[in-house]
């Protein structure tokens, strides 16, 4: 057995209204030298209270899709570096084509005159090229279109971190970017909105054991599960996220 060298630390799983009373999406992935985010939904800045996180030792965030359940906690983190962490060191925010357009816009209607602030730390944000590997702040970050309409293009990620290899499925109906991100990965975070009921745009259960075979991972941890997938969750032949868990891979 291979020794552990990653810890996700799992801040939030909830879907986009906080079902089963869970905070909205956010990993916290740790590393020798390295703390980053894997999605930051409007709930994160609490979450991070919650769990007693060191907000101003994280290094950067990794955006799946632009959805206000994944990204819109980036501008309360932002405030929240400058105001109260006080923090000088730079941030790095990384996300699909759009993000620096939708951040922009939604720290501007959240705060209005925040995106012309001085901030006492230099923010930088990027922009992944889809369906090609990025090195992004000493990793490599393949994004692969999936299908959920959220004005942007939306991506599943893989992640390959210090030898090991994480996925994220981001929000998405089946799709076959979804398989190639997962393919021998040591990790799979793999959304599981519905239960029985096939819902637009999102993966269900159903779904999901249909095509369990092409989802080549060695371990999968369902996350983003609605109600009815909650009150189900023992349904499941894989592991079930709860805020709070900590996965070694």
């Amino acid at each position: 057995m291979r020794e552990s060298v990653l810890e996700v630390r799992v801040l939030g799983c909830g879907d986009a209204f906080g079902s089963g009373g869970r905070f909205q999406t956010c990993f916290l992935v740790s590393g020798p030298g390295r703390r980053f985010l894997v999605d930051c939904g409007a709930t994160s800045v609490v979450a991070m209270h919650r769990w007693a996180v060191d907000r101003g030792g994280i290094d950067f965030v990794l955006l799946t899709h632009l959805h206000g359940d994944h990204m819109g906690g980036v501008p309360f983190f932002v405030l929240d570096s400058h105001f109260t962490v006080r923090r000088t060191r730079p941030l790095l925010v990384a996300g699909p084509p759009g993000t620096r357009t939708r951040l922009r816009e939604v720290m501007e209607t959240l705060f209005p005159g925040s995106p012309a602030m001085t901030l006492r730390f230099p923010l930088e944000v990027t922009e992944y090229a889809l369906e090609t590997p990025n090195r992004i702040a000493g990793l490599t970050v393949t994004p692969y279109e999936v299908v959920h309409p959220c004005g942007a293009p939306p991506t599943a990620l893989r992640i390959e971190c210090d030898g090991r290899t994480i996925a994220y499925s981001g929000d998405t109906q089946w799709a076959q970017g979804l398989v190639r991100a997962a393919d021998g990965t040591d990790l799979l975070l793999l959304e599981c909105n519905g239960y029985d009921r096939r819902l637009p745009h999102h993966l269900d259960l159903g779904t999901l054991l249909e095509h369990r075979d092409e989802l080549r991972s060695r371990r999968i941890v369902l996350t983003h599960m609605g109600e009815e997938m909650l009150a189900h969750r023992d349904r499941a032949p894989w592991e079930c996220a709860e805020d709070g868990l900590t996965l070694a891979v």
